[in-house]
């Protein structure tokens, strides 16, 4: 389990019970920004995580549903 404050508590394997965490969604119209500066912080800091990035973003911007501002 983990929490955010938006959706409670998310079982997600190997996050701490008490672990904060932030979710984007893809119906999220700032999401794709958002991801694209964190792989850019991610990559000026030589972090392993981008390894991985581009492909999550590619199902960000390849998701056909509907896209709003975030409530």
């Amino acid at each position: 389990m983990a929490i955010s404050a938006k959706y409670g508590k998310v079982d997600i394997p190997g996050i701490d019970p008490d672990e904060p965490i932030f979710i984007l969604r893809a119906q999220d119209r700032l999401a794709k920004p958002a991801l694209l500066m964190y792989e850019a912080l991610a990559a000026s800091h030589g972090a392993d995580v981008i390894q991985g990035l581009e492909t999550e973003i590619d199902r960000f911007r390849n998701w056909a549903g509907k896209s709003k501002l975030p409530d």
